[in-house]
């Protein structure tokens, strides 16, 4: 079920209403009824296949608190083993083979093996990786098993970060679903806001976004320079909105039945480097990899050229993650490769910047990384939304081409950019409205943290501004919005 659309703006009251409605003890029940529900929206068959690695691992999380030595470390292994071949089957055995054969074609060797032809079931990575935190967890003895199985169920199947996030740990979670929660109307208010923030930016502008890079990526040989970066900056934008978007909704429907998800995203594209943009870009996965991934390879607990190494593997099997295409490989490597070039030369950067700009604190300095930071993430973006690798560096490699037209007559040369690209310079405007919105509400609010005055209007004047606002945005756009990106991996 998508978050935006009829169909959940009718299952989330229900939902709500009901679980207040029960008793403690049949709650659990309830949400998880609404869980399997939500998730068989898509794919009804592939909840056999999440009741599968469910209870795989909710017996090996009991078993490994039981365990000791190398029995212990063998239950962990079949539980990861169980939850990546799955991953592996859905998701990447048509990548590995397809490499295969084309390598076998190019020395001339038979390979006849066909590709699967299923669907990959919607939120598998994500949930995926959630189940393995709870058994590494377990392991690591900082998670006691759950042995009421419904609770576990319901912890890999949470309906609001099912398919997309974030990726919960056990101990932040799971004592949630015990706990008994009161309706809260503050609560319910705040959580009412958050998903019409998490709206706002995927139908009114990711969705608009859309209607622009879906045209410059999915035929970029047909455009020049300014609408390649137009398209680029654009979709760095969209896959922004569409994201925290999603993960706006699903904090702010969690909220509203009293439980508390991680927030995933920390204003992006305020970074000003590499590494602090991956501290605030889809953080419960960032901070995976860092706990399970980078740390267990040595961390910064080793020389430089294994820190070098282990950067480099986790940001390429980030880019796998995300999906099985050398494209996104590449992404990953792109990001890997920033930081290792940011960390060799910190010394280096950190002398040229005094003698260029004096104190580093500047406004300037801090400007220049700001927009450096910016147009690295951007270029790797490239590589991420584009089909294939020759496609990426056509893109790149014309970025620079068609600008003296545009920069001679500015007006004219916008207005036949938007010819090209098929909309208005109104829309243009709207879109650069939207953008400006999404960066500018969140840093005033960092500015000045006090509630708006909207809060001072009298009860029915506030709900009558809410009901409008979202009567604006369900009539205005949901029938034109799309599918959230990252519920393709």
């Amino acid at each position: 079920m998508l978050f935006n659309s009829f169909a959940f703006l009718v299952f989330l009251p229900i939902v709500t209403i009901g679980y207040f409605s029960l008793p403690q003890g049949s709650r659990w029940l309830w949400l998880l009824a609404a869980s399997c529900y939500f998730y068989m929206y898509f794919i009804p068959i592939y909840i056999l296949i999440l009741g599968i690695t469910i209870v795989v691992d909710y017996f090996a999380g009991i078993l490994i608190q039981g365990a000791n030595g190398p029995r212990r470390r063998l239950l962990l292994a079949i539980s990861i083993i169980v939850n990546v071949g799955v991953l592996a089957v859905f998701k990447y055995f048509n990548f590995i083979n397809g490499n295969l054969a084309a390598f076998a074609q190019s020395i001339g060797w038979n390979y006849s093996i066909k590709n699967l032809a299923i669907l990959l079931p919607i939120g598998l990575s994500f949930h995926t990786f959630q189940a393995m935190s709870y058994t590494i967890e377990v392991y690591r003895g900082h998670q006691q098993p759950e042995r009421h199985f419904g609770i576990y169920a319901l912890y890999v199947m949470f309906f609001p970060q099912l398919v997309a996030g974030p990726i919960e740990r056990p101990q932040n979670l799971i004592h949630q679903f015990h706990e008994h929660h009161c309706f809260d109307y503050s609560r319910a208010v705040s959580g009412l806001k958050r998903i019409a923030w998490g709206l706002f930016k995927k139908v009114v502008v990711a969705d608009r976004l859309a209607m622009i890079t879906k045209q410059v990526f999915e035929n970029p040989s047909t455009f020049r320079g300014p609408s390649l970066f137009l398209g680029t900056i654009f979709f760095g934008f969209q896959i922004y909105c569409d994201f925290s978007g999603y993960s706006d909704i699903a904090v702010g429907s969690a909220r509203i039945m009293g439980f508390t998800l991680m927030d995933n995203f920390n204003r992006p594209y305020s970074a000003r480097s590499i590494a602090d943009f991956w501290r605030r870009w889809h953080i419960s996965l960032s901070t995976w990899f860092r706990d399970y991934l980078y740390i267990p390879l040595g961390g910064n607990r080793v020389n430089r050229l294994l820190i070098y190494r282990n950067l480099f593997i986790v940001f390429v099997v980030s880019g796998l993650w995300h999906g099985a295409n050398w494209t996104y490989v590449i992404w990953g490597g792109l990001h890997g490769g920033f930081l290792i070039i940011s960390n060799a030369t910190d010394n280096l950067r950190k002398k040229l910047s005094n003698a260029m700009l004096g104190d580093r604190n500047t406004l300037l300095h801090s400007t220049l990384c700001l927009l450096l930071t910016f147009a690295l993430v951007n270029v790797a973006w490239i590589f991420f939304r584009s089909k294939s690798l020759g496609e990426a560096w056509y893109i790149v490699s014309r970025l620079g081409t068609g600008w003296l037209g545009v920069l001679r007559a500015p007006f004219s040369g916008i207005k036949g950019i938007c010819a090209g690209l098929g909309i208005s310079r109104r829309f243009l405007i709207l879109c650069g409205l939207g953008i400006g919105a999404v960066e500018g509400i969140p840093f005033l609010r960092l500015r000045n943290p006090k509630e708006t005055k909207i809060t001072a209007w009298p009860l029915w004047m506030r709900w009558a501004f809410y009901y409008c606002a979202a009567a604006v945005l369900f009539f205005g756009y949901f029938e034109q919005s799309d599918q959230f990106i990252y519920f393709q991996f």
